[in-house]
């Protein structure tokens, strides 16, 4: 994986014998790569923003019901030729482009014995190589490359009055005099990111997730990632700083291609995120990205739980749990009486009526039967004929 890029970048540098244009023209084959997913991206959230008045509506008239939301969602991906995916995917796949660029420029200042490359010093010792190593062995390229002949045993790598092998704070902390060229070169790159970002909070100043402070944060968040630069290679740098350019100019294509005039799909979906975020207000929700998460970390708890029921399964409800123990952590204000009272009905004569044993009568129903005269054994009929037949007589 790590082979590829870095034969090209060899390549490069042996037509050109110049590592640092080698390094700009491995930018523009990366964005030649990465800009169709860029676009498709950006796509696929113009038009999921452009839905989302919509989506907002089926989220409150199906709040309850999970399962008829999912549905009517469905529809509305279906009948709009919407996937929610395509605005993550393109995403995801530039990542790997990332760390494999990382790796080859990072590869190329190797030393043995550095006590960075744990796997690689073993694989050097395995070879019987045990003796002091002066220089870099750059990994990932053939012996016979341009590059690798160029850097093997060198232990820099100059380029207009630069060392690209050096990080930025060991340039400053040998020299503090030269390494403000470094210094500068780290704040070149966070003033293109910020030029960067203004170009796309500029486009998205209307958005149904996102506050104008966390508008703010996600400005000058990859000004801070730009000063963590200062630890990196100097080739690094420079091929971030070659990289941003290369985004600068995609950032204006895109603003040209999406939001040139006001029929344009990114116009479109500014008016419905407005919308949107029109109705939240309406419906009391709270604004911003961090809300937004939430509503769907609670949509995702929901889910779990309508799969839970579906299956058979039953899952503990944490409040009703922290409820019971707390109640019985305390005491219940009861009565301590172990007998009923009087004038209530015992345990067994509410069982009885149930029909699952003989009731105790109270002590009032006993002295009450007591009084009672007790009755002959003869039947009623006899006794009233003996004396009728008296009278008769």
């Amino acid at each position: 994986m790590f082979e590829i890029p870095a034969g090209l970048l060899s390549w490069f540098f042996g037509l050109t014998n110049s590592h640092i244009i080698a390094i700009a023209l491995m930018s523009v084959v990366i964005m030649a790569i990465t800009t169709p997913l860029t676009i498709k991206s950006t796509k696929g959230m113009l038009e999921m923003q452009k839905i989302s008045p919509e989506m907002r509506r089926l989220q409150n008239e199906h709040r309850n019901d999970k399962q008829k939301l999912n549905e009517e969602m469905m529809k509305l991906y279906q009948e709009h030729k919407v996937n929610p995916m395509s605005s993550c995917l393109p995403i995801f796949a530039q990542m790997p482009v990332f760390i494999v660029m990382f790796r080859v420029l990072r590869g190329l200042t190797y030393t043995p014995r550095s006590n960075v490359e744990a796997v690689a010093n073993t694989a050097f010792d395995a070879t019987g190589n045990s003796e002091e190593f002066v220089g870099f062995i750059p990994r990932y390229l053939s012996r016979d490359s341009a590059l690798f002949v160029d850097v093997y045993r060198k232990t820099e790598i100059p380029e207009l009055g630069i060392d690209l092998s050096l990080t930025p704070f060991d340039a400053i902390t040998e020299n503090p005099l030269t390494g403000i060229i470094y210094a500068l070169l780290v704040v070149g790159l966070g003033a293109l990111y910020f030029g960067q970002q203004r170009m796309v909070a500029a486009r998205a100043s209307i958005s149904p997730t996102m506050s104008p402070t966390q508008q703010k944060v996600m400005q000058y968040l990859p000004v801070v990632f730009a000063v963590f630069q200062i630890f990196f290679l100097t080739a690094l740098v420079i091929y971030y700083i070659f990289q941003t350019l290369l985004r600068i100019l995609q950032q204006y294509y895109i603003t040209k291609k999406f939001y040139g005039n006001d029929d344009s799909l990114g116009r479109q979906a500014q008016r419905a995120g407005e919308a949107a975020r029109e109705e939240s207000k309406k419906n009391g929700e709270a604004q911003g990205l961090f809300a937004q998460a939430k509503r769907d970390l609670q949509g995702a708890r929901d889910d779990v739980d309508d799969v839970a029921k579906k299956s058979g399964g039953k899952k503990p409800d944490a409040k009703k749990k922290a409820a019971e123990k707390k109640s019985s952590a305390r005491p219940t204000g009861t009565s301590k009486r172990v007998t009923e009272p009087k004038s209530r009905p015992t345990k067994k004569t509410a069982e009885s009526k149930s029909g699952k044993g003989r009731p105790t009568p109270t002590r009032a129903q006993a002295q009450a039967q007591r009084k009672k005269p007790a009755k002959s054994s003869r039947p009623s009929g006899s006794s009233g004929g003996k004396k009728n037949g008296k009278k008769k007589r």
